[in-house]
């Protein structure tokens, strides 16, 4: 429990930063123009309040899967919320049971076999650019992530000023099991997290309730989803833009919690001392040699079956790349995440992304063939070429640094 007190003040530190996906419907791409127009918006809902704009994602039968469109709305909702004085603060929800799932990779997937990667490109691009936003933006933001956190939908809600998480909260980061690696932000925020936690999270998808994220630092507030009209009630009658204004009352409704016992992070001192080495083998034989010592734990058993699960190559660029994020501001670690991302779609390295999403999500097959099939078959230059500057035919990622830090 002393460890855990300690993360309190971890709360705030976050402050300024793609697994279960449905594909969205192709029919509304035949309608009119204008039916197509209200057709996206309806994707991202908007609400007013008295000082404050909710955004609100709006495709629940794809558990708000994130699309190119969803992400563009975003960015321009967000940058007109931000020049309007009369908008003090705003705020994200999802609808349904998830906040949001993630990047829609089945869509991905089919962009990628029907040779449209320019289109992959133009979402990660608008995607990135949106946390960027987010983790600079200037009024306070209030992130209600009740249900399915994963993915990017933690990359468009994380960097925030303020995350509230219910007892119905689910996060993970489990885009190693699908070929990919945690974008979207983050390598930035997973290598923030205490001790080796952001490694352990990246390499084996592992999950996190609210209570989980409240104690790690990637929530700041929690309530019981019961609550949340409540909230919502008082933050719609806020007149404010005063940060102090909108955490008071958010923490008026919030609860004190603790991890419980069977918690993962009452193996913070393990998780350390495995996730802690250099190098995905490393970890891999240390968490054999703790199996060894203690066969009556589980914990060993279960993450040696999860990292087995996940693509070789796509475990050791997260950990470079989680590596990586330590020492790098958001910016620079949304840079190399762009990077990555085209490497895993271009299939110049291996096409482990597709294999993994086909064999997860499009034919549930569940047996994926990773190209190169283990760990040991992964060489040095192969992660290399997935974080290198882009050629000089395809430029890096170019975010608005020098208007939004400058003096970054």
């Amino acid at each position: 429990m002393q460890r855990l007190k300690l993360l309190k003040p971890l709360k705030h530190a976050l402050l300024s930063p793609n697994g279960c996906l449905v594909n969205q419907t192709r029919s509304a791409y035949a309608l009119p123009s204008y039916t197509l127009l209200d057709h996206l918006q309806e994707q991202v809902l908007v609400e007013g309040r008295a000082k404050a704009r909710a955004a609100i994602l709006n495709r629940p039968s794809a558990l708000n899967a994130i699309t190119t469109d969803m992400v563009s709305r975003l960015n321009k909702l967000y940058e007109s919320w931000e020049e309007n004085t009369d908008i003090g603060f705003v705020l994200m929800k999802g609808s349904g049971k998830a906040f949001c799932a993630g990047t829609d990779v089945v869509l991905l997937h089919q962009l990628i076999n029907e040779g449209k990667i320019d289109e992959c490109k133009v979402l990660f691009e608008t995607l990135y650019k949106f946390v960027y936003l987010l983790g600079t933006y200037l009024k306070p933001h209030v992130a209600i992530l009740d249900g399915i956190t994963m993915g990017g939908g933690a990359g468009i809600s994380l960097p925030g000023m303020f995350r509230l998480v219910t007892d119905k909260t689910i996060f993970a980061s489990p885009e190693a099991q699908i070929g990919f690696h945690p974008d979207a932000g983050a390598s930035y925020y997973l290598s923030r997290l205490p001790g080796y936690l952001g490694e352990y999270l990246a390499l084996t998808g592992d999950k996190l309730n609210g209570v989980e994220m409240m104690a790690c630092g990637l929530a700041t507030h929690y309530s019981l989803k019961e609550r949340l009209p409540w909230i919502e009630e008082r933050l719609g009658k806020l007149i404010t833009d005063d940060r102090s204004v909108v955490e008071s009352c958010l923490a008026q409704y919030g609860d004190l919690v603790y991890p419980d016992r069977r918690s993962i992070l009452h193996k913070l001192d393990k998780i350390d001392k495995c996730f802690g080495r250099d190098t995905v083998e490393e970890i891999v034989d240390a968490l054999r040699e703790e199996e060894a010592v203690d066969r009556s734990d589980d914990w060993c058993k279960a993450t040696l079956k999860k990292i087995k699960e996940a693509s070789p190559l796509s475990l050791k660029v997260t950990l470079q790349s989680v590596r990586e994020g330590r020492f790098q501001p958001l910016d620079q670690c949304l840079v190399r995440e762009y990077r990555i991302s085209l490497n895993c779609i271009s299939k110049r390295v291996s096409n482990d992304f597709c294999e993994g999403v086909r064999a997860r999500l499009v034919d549930k097959d569940f047996g994926p063939k990773w190209d190169p099939p283990i760990l040991e078959d992964v060489t040095k230059d192969m992660v290399d070429a997935h974080l290198l500057p882009l050629s000089e035919f395809e430029p890096d990622l170019n975010l608005p640094t020098s208007v939004r830090e400058p003096s970054a």
